[in-house]
């Protein structure tokens, strides 16, 4: 399990890596339209527990082709227009239940699952499209993703070796309050050390209290998503990353500490 975990990493951040540095604006919101296609179609797997005749369904499809048009669209528009983007996948998904309606009444339900996706996935992600327009928005992007990801190695290894006291049974049994506290005590690590190195203008203070944003921010999003399958019985929400399961179980915290960098970046400094 563990190798594979490394195997994977090892091969798939340094393309990360590349793509983030090298890539055009545009280019890099199409990739993140890509991540949030899949991560939708994960998602709706979940919720709707494999069944594919829904998750196929023109409400759900609709969903993530507002969540791909909503992505792509902030390269060139301002965030203000995000809200427009979930309301035409609202708006979509209302008007292709009516034609449904009347043979499937709980139409209604997938209505509700695909606006709580298209903001869940899409809107979350379209973040980082934001975050990497912004003034040294590159440095930015990586400072959020080696907190997140770094917090979630934390984590795992603390969680794994030390962790005696549940955080929350109900939701996930394998994840302590051992593992949170070494969680966070990476993202401060990591967080002060890339600060140092590349985003010196940044106050000490300013990154120890976003870096623990961030890091809450995270745990929340990786609790959410584990409450998600518990409720559906599925361990995994995909294969594609081995040993790491699903991209929606790789960005899970992701999805949650973006909106917190990004509204910090706008709203603080």
């Amino acid at each position: 399990m563990h190798l594979k975990r490394w195997i994977t990493s090892i091969i798939a951040v340094p393309l990360l890596i590349a793509l983030i540095f090298w890539a055009s604006l545009p280019v890099f919101a199409a990739f993140i339209s890509i991540v949030a296609a899949v991560a939708l179609y994960e998602y709706f797997f979940i919720v709707f527990r494999g069944d594919r005749g829904r998750i196929f369904s023109p409400v759900a499809l609709s969903g993530i082709a507002a969540g791909i048009v909503m992505i792509m669209a902030v390269a060139w528009l301002p965030a203000k227009s995000l809200s427009f983007f979930v309301f035409l996948g609202l708006a979509a998904a209302a008007l292709l239940s009516m034609q449904a309606y009347k043979k499937s009444p709980q139409i209604m339900e997938t209505v509700a699952l695909q606006v709580q996706g298209l903001v869940y996935v899409p809107l979350c992600l379209s973040m980082l499209v934001l975050l990497r327009a912004q003034p040294q928005g590159l440095a930015w992007l990586f400072f959020v993703l080696f907190v997140v990801f770094l917090g979630d190695v934390g984590a795992f290894y603390v969680g794994t070796y030390k962790g005696r006291h549940k955080l929350n049974a109900a939701i996930s049994p394998g994840k302590t309050i051992e593992g949170a506290l070494g969680g966070l005590g990476a993202n401060l690590v990591v967080g002060l050390i890339f600060k140092l190195l590349f985003i010196p203008g940044l106050p000490v203070l300013h990154t120890v209290v976003l870096v623990v944003l961030m890091g809450l921010a995270g745990q929340a999003g990786d609790l959410f998503e584990s409450e998600l399958k518990r409720t559906a019985r599925i361990k995994d929400s995909g294969s594609i990353l081995p040993g790491h399961g699903g991209i929606l179980d790789r960005i899970d915290a992701l999805l949650f500490a973006v909106p917190v960098a990004y509204a910090w970046k706008i709203l603080v400094l």
